[in-house]
């Protein structure tokens, strides 16, 4: 079965760190959501699933739209597409969009898993941040949710700031096992290009981030949440036991998925990758003509084989090499093998034909993985614009 990712590519305001497609301004919100609904309908059969079984609303702050405009989304869904009946549905929301009313609205329309965007229990922090919440809504958000029955529930939280000390880090996972949230998502503070951080630090006006400091966070969390119970299910991801995402992990587990909206991805599960426009007013114009703005390409078999090493290895699961020798081929997974031995034992344990990292090796997941690619590309990958 297939997911569904939509995006709304709106924000309050622009956090300090956010490299994501967004806009600040809310000018072109009802022009963009006719799009939206114009290009589902106009969406063909991209890999031969049409049945649903997850569907993410992301963004931007998806929580900005009306309980109304969410559930007129829904039903062109449900109209195109099969949706399960025990499909996750998910939604991005802000701790200061998030109320009684607005809760009991969500629910109406289906929307059974909240992913909150807390980021931090410190007001300091999240003024440092730009963030549009205070620390009072990060916490008021999880107990009203809680309290509507959302049990299915994931908040987002940043370590390797500037100024988040151990104890305040601490502190901070320590009220996710305290609430009691099944599924928490830890992101260490990254400087992207083009953001406001990155600007600020390359004039000086605002302190680096610390490596070791983000190294030594890191492991504290892990020891933290695996001592409560957490399963570290993906480098980034930990959930009780049953309540992973079970969105983000199809996209690990390398599931078939349409996107919508502005910047959005879509795969067929096999070797084609498409992604929308990232502009707003060039999504609209293109769609009010009956076009789909997006870029596509063919995955050559060296593509699908890296891919698979780099998501698969982030996960709890690790690397299959039965896998890679039924999908790729004997000699892939005997070089694989030998290029993991001077990391295996310290960084990389072997088990039942599994490569899985440690969680030493969880510091050098993107590297080591790097490092067990497969380097010669086959053919070219082909693109492919569509205006």
């Amino acid at each position: 079965m297939a997911g569904i990712y939509i995006h709304i590519p709106f924000c309050r305001q622009a956090c300090l760190y956010c490299n994501f497609h967004f806009s600040t301004s809310l000018r072109f919100k009802n022009d963009l959501i006719t799009a939206l609904l114009k290009e589902i309908a106009l969406c063909t059969a991209y890999h031969n699933n049409n049945h649903i079984e997850t569907i993410y609303f992301g963004g931007g702050t998806p929580s900005l739209l009306s309980a109304q405009t969410l559930g007129t989304i829904l039903d062109a869904l449900r109209h195109k597409f099969v949706i399960s009946d025990t499909a996750e549905i998910t939604l991005e929301a802000n701790p200061d969009d998030i109320s009684a009313p607005q809760l009991t609205a969500w629910k109406s329309i289906g929307i059974n898993r909240l992913s909150i965007g807390v980021q931090s229990f410190f007001e300091e922090d999240l003024k440092w941040m730009n963030r549009a919440h205070t620390a009072e809504q990060s916490v008021n958000s999880i107990v009203q949710a809680q309290h509507a029955g959302f049990n299915n529930l994931t908040i987002d939280l940043i370590y390797g700031s500037p100024g988040l000390s151990d104890e305040k880090w601490q502190r901070n996972v320590q009220q996710v096992i305290d609430f009691n949230i099944p599924h928490v998502s830890c992101y260490a503070l990254t400087v992207e290009p083009k953001t406001a951080l990155h600007s600020m630090i390359a004039k000086n006006k605002m302190q680096d981030t610390d490596p070791e400091q983000q190294a030594r966070q890191f492991m504290q969390l892990i020891s933290w949440l695996e001592n409560a119970g957490y399963e570290h299910y993906e480098i980034s991801n930990f959930s009780i036991p049953g309540k992973r995402s079970r969105h983000n992990t199809s996209y690990w587990q390398g599931k078939p998925y349409y996107g919508f909206g502005p910047s959005a991805h879509s795969f067929n599960g096999t070797d084609t990758r498409s992604w929308n426009i990232a502009n707003n007013a060039l999504y609209i114009q293109s769609i009010s003509q009956n076009n789909i703005p997006v870029e596509k390409e063919l995955l050559t078999s060296v593509q699908r084989l890296n891919e698979y090493i780099m998501t698969s290895l982030r996960t709890m699961e690790g690397i299959d090499l039965s896998h890679i020798q039924t999908s790729f081929g004997e000699t892939h997974a005997q070089r694989i093998l030998l290029a993991a031995q001077p990391y295996t034992n310290e960084k990389i344990i072997l088990t039942n034909n599994t490569l899985k990292l440690t969680n030493a090796g969880k510091l050098f997941a993107d590297g080591i993985a790097a490092d067990l690619f497969e380097e010669r590309e086959q053919a070219t990958g082909d693109s492919e614009l569509h205006p």
